[in-house]
C-alpha cells in the first residue's frame, strides 16, 4: 500500500466523510435511545416490562453478531478493495430495515417483526461503521486525523439532534398531525422512521460522490474471503498481549463499556433518583448533544496537538471527576450542571479513540483493525448494565448502581496509560 492512495486531502472528501456521521446518528439518536425505542416497550408490546426485556435481548443479538462478525469483514474487505461498496450496501440494508418499522403497528402481534427489523438495522448500521471508520486515514491528512475525527463526531451529534427535533416537533408533538397521520395508530410516531430512513439515505450520499475508494490487494471476492478469513486467524493468533494494538483494544473494551452503560442508563437514572419527566429527560439529552458535540470538535485540536492517547486520557479524568460529582449530586440543579459538564467529554473519548486506533492499525489493515475496534467495544456490552444491576439490587440504591461506570472508566484510563502510542508530530 502507498501512502499517498490512501490520503486523498481535499475539502470536498473531508466535508463529505463528516456529513456521513450526521447521516447516521439519526439512527442510534430517534430509532435506538429517544423514539422508537419507548414506542415500542410502551406502545407495542404487551407489557412495558415484557416490551423493555424483548428490546434488551433484541440488543444484545444484534451485539453479539457485530461481534463476531465485524472483524471478518474488514479482514475480507482490506483485500477485495471496494470499501465503498461495503458501506453503500450495509448503509442501504440499514436505511430498508429502518422504513420497513413503518409496518410496526401499536399491536403485540407486531413485535416479532419489530424485532426482527431493529436487529437488521442494528446490524447493518454497526456494519457499515466498520467501513466508514477505516476510511479516516483516507480523508485526512496524517496530522489532522484528530480535528478530522473529531469534527465527524460533533457534526454527528449535531445531525442526530436536528433529526431529533424534526422528529418530535414536526411529527410526534404536531397538532394536528401532519399528512393526515392517524394518531389512534400511532402514525406520527411510526414516520419517524421514515424521516431517518429518507435522513440517512440523503445525506449519506456525499461519501460517495466525494470520497476516493482506498486501494485494496485487487483479489477477487472468493479468494479476498478465503484470504481475509486465514489473515484475521493469523492476526488474532500474533496479537502479542503486550502490543500498543491488544493494549489498547482491551482498554477500549473496558472504558467503552462505562460509556454504553452511562448512554444506556443516564435517563433511567435522572427519571428514578431526581425524578424527571419524559419532557425534562428529552431536553437534557438535547443539552447533552450539544454539549458532546462541542466537546468532540475542540477536542480534535487538542487531539493532533498532543496526541489521541493523551486527549481520551485527559476525556476520562473529565468524565471521572464530573460522573462523580452527578453521583453525590443533592438536587437537580446539581445534576444538571455535572450533567452537561459531563457531556463535553463524551464525545472527545469516542472521537480521539477512533484516531488513535487509525494511527494504531498497519496501512493494509484498516478495516480488519476498526473489525477488531467494533469487536472491543461490543464483546462485553453485558458486563457494565450487568455489573450496574447488581449493584442496585444489592445497595437498593441507584446511586450504587450508577458508580460502578467509574470502575470501568478507572480500569481502561490504567491500562491505556500502558499503551505506547506511535510517534506524534503536532500540527
Amino acid at each position: 500500500m502507498t501512502g499517498s492512495r490512501e490520503r486523498p486531502t481535499s475539502t470536498g472528501a473531508i466535508v463529505g466523510w463528516c456529513l456521513y456521521d450526521w447521516a447516521n446518528s439519526a439512527f442510534p439518536t430517534v430509532i435506538s435511545t429517544f423514539v422508537f425505542a419507548a414506542y415500542f416497550t410502551k406502545g407495542v408490546a404487551a407489557s412495558e416490562t415484557e416490551g423493555t426485556y424483548l428490546w434488551g435481548n433484541a440488543v444484545a443479538v444484534a451485539a453479539l453478531a457485530i461481534a463476531v462478525l465485524s472483524p471478518a469483514l474488514g479482514a475480507i474487505a482490506d483485500r477485495a478493495g471496494h470499501r465503498r461498496r461495503w458501506l453503500a450496501a450495509f448503509t442501504l440494508a440499514c436505511v430498508l430495515a429502518t422504513a420497513g418499522l413503518w409496518w410496526v403497528r401499536p399491536d403485540p402481534a407486531d413485535v416479532p417483526l419489530a424485532l426482527a427489523l431493529v436487529v437488521l438495522a442494528t446490524i447493518a448500521f454497526e456494519f457499515a461503521g466498520v467501513f466508514y471508520n477505516a476510511m479516516l486515514p483516507a480523508v485526512a491528512p496524517p496530522g489532522r486525523m484528530g480535528r478530522v475525527s473529531g469534527i465527524g463526531w460533533g457534526v454527528g451529534y449535531a445531525g442526530g439532534l436536528a433529526c431529533l427535533v424534526v422528529a418530535l416537533f414536526g411529527l410526534v408533538r404536531a397538532d394536528p398531525p401532519p399528512f393526515g397521520l392517524d394518531a389512534a395508530a400511532a402514525e406520527p410516531v411510526r414516520a419517524t422512521v421514515l424521516l431517518v430512513a429518507l435522513w440517512f439515505a440523503v445525506f449519506a450520499l456525499p461519501i460517495f460522490v466525494l470520497v476516493r475508494d482506498p486501494a485494496g490487494t485487487g483479489e477477487p471476492l472468493r479468494q479476498a474471503v478465503g484470504d481475509g478469513l486465514r489473515g484475521l486467524w493469523a492476526t488474532l493468533r500474533g496479537l502479542d498481549p503486550r502490543s500498543p494494538v491488544s493494549r489498547f483494544l482491551l482498554a477500549h473494551m473496558l472504558y467503552a463499556d462505562g460509556l454504553t452503560t452511562l448512554f444506556t442508563f443516564g435517563g433511567i437514572y435522572a427519571a428514578g433518583t431526581f425524578g424527571m419527566d419524559f419532557s425534562e429527560i428529552i431536553v437534557f439529552g438535547i443539552a447533552l448533544n450539544l454539549t458532546a458535540g462541542a466537546g468532540a470538535i475542540g477536542f480534535g485540536f487538542v487531539d493532533d496537538r498532543v496526541g489521541p492517547k493523551r486527549a481520551i486520557l485527559a476525556a476520562l479524568v473529565g468524565l471521572l471527576v464530573f460522573g462523580t460529582l452527578a453521583l453525590v449530586a443533592p438536587d437537580r440543579t446539581w445534576f444538571w450542571v455535572a450533567g452537561i459538564a459531563l457531556g463535553t467529554f463524551m464525545g472527545p473519548a469516542q472521537a480521539a479513540s477512533r484516531t488513535l486506533m487509525a494511527r494504531l492499525a498497519p496501512a493494509g489493515q484498516r478495516a480488519e483493525m476498526f473489525g477488531l475496534y467494533a469487536l472491543s467495544g461490543k464483546a462485553t456490552n453485558f458486563a457494565g448494565p450487568l455489573a450496574l444491576g447488581w449493584a442496585t439490587l444489592v445497595f437498593d440504591s441507584q446511586r450504587a448502581g450508577m458508580a460502578t461506570i467509574l470502575l470501568f472508566l478507572i480500569a481502561g484510563f490504567a491500562l491505556l496509560l500502558t499503551v505506547r502510542e506511535p510517534a506524534h508530530r503536532p500540527q
